[in-house]
């Protein structure tokens, strides 16, 4: 089955973003969503193709050619990154964006898995496993919860979603990356159409420096970030039966200085210091058949109490001067 929806006015953009529905909108473009699984279902398949028609130049010839052909290349499936126990954890981060990236970004305008950010870690991990199995191309949010899988066995690495709202020409652009940290280093792992919005090394001093540099890269897109959202860190555990908070602190950035964003992402990262370490509730015991868990469990980190907490403010708001804005007549850059 497949669903879409368009972004239109504010309150709709909050209220299905508080539904983990973000990702299905795309600067007011809508695409679908395979919500049967695989093989892809008939159904499944002539709706995407018809999507093609419509969102491509020539998405109907191109659409006919590719249906078609008797003779089509064989395309390559990526392996999932091993290593050697040498292998340093920024190198090992560098082999997991580059399985990413393998797996291309996902242009049809059909989402291949789908998502529900309510499930528990276990499920969405089934899902990752799916991924490493099909290897077809993913969008943000798959590319996060892959990367989640694929760093489970990397205990000294904490994992955070890091989801950002920017402004172009009127419409609301959502995307989110993975981020990490690691012997006191800040980066992030995963997929955009631009190279800049995804992969960032394990670099950055602070939580901050990294915002920073993803404000940048949205600068050189004409997009005005309005926006970031942080989670709490990941467990490590595969067999977790908690849900990933994906929301811990909501920054405006319109509402905030400069010093008063710094101050709440030092005040963010001595949070998840403090919960690491606290205790969690135990998965699950009985055997799992045929399960589809990560085949890279290793030494799980510290557990630690993934809870809902009283999300933080944002400062009040500060007065921007306002630029006049360039009249695109409809353009939008997408990122």
């Amino acid at each position: 089955m497949l669903r879409a929806t368009v972004g239109s006015l504010e309150d709709r953009d909050e209220e299905q973003e508080d539904e983990g529905d973000e990702e299905l909108r795309d600067g007011g473009v809508p695409f679908y969503v395979n919500r049967g699984g695989f093989p892809l279902d008939e159904e499944t398949q002539e709706r995407m193709w018809r999507h093609v028609a419509r969102i491509h130049p020539d998405g109907e010839e191109l659409g006919k050619g590719i249906r078609g052909a008797t003779d089509l290349p064989k395309i390559p499936v990526p392996s999932v990154p091993t290593y050697q126990p040498t292998t340093t954890i920024p190198q090992r981060l560098e082999a997991i964006q580059k399985y990413i990236r393998e797996l291309q970004y996902n242009h049809t305008g059909t989402q291949f898995f789908e998502i529900k950010k309510s499930r528990p870690l276990t499920a969405l991990m089934d899902i990752a496993k799916e991924m490493t199995r099909e290897a077809l191309p993913i969008k943000c949010l798959e590319a996060v919860i892959l990367g989640i899988y694929l760093t489970n066995n990397m205990p000294s690495v904490e994992r955070f979603p890091l989801s950002f709202k920017s402004q172009f020409s009127g419409n609301h652009f959502h995307h989110i990356v993975l981020g990490v940290h690691s012997g006191g280093r800040f980066g992030a792992l995963g997929m955009s159409r631009r190279e800049d919005l995804m992969f960032k090394p394990l670099e950055f001093r602070t939580l901050m420096d990294l915002v920073q540099e993803f404000e940048g890269a949205y600068r050189g897109y004409w997009h005005t970030l309005r926006k970031v959202k942080i989670g709490q860190y990941v467990s490590h555990d595969p067999h977790s039966v908690e849900q990933i908070e994906w929301k811990h602190s909501i920054l405006d950035i319109d509402k905030l200085t400069k010093e008063e964003l710094r101050k709440e992402l030092e005040r963010y990262t001595r949070d998840m210091r403090l919960k690491i370490g606290k205790p969690a509730p135990p998965s699950p015991t009985k055997d799992r058949k045929n399960s589809m868990g990560s085949p890279l469990k290793g030494p799980c980190s510290p557990v630690r109490r993934i809870s809902r907490v009283e999300r933080r403010p944002s400062g009040e708001k500060k007065i921007l001067e306002q630029k006049p804005s360039t009249d695109m007549n409809g353009y939008q850059i997408r990122v």
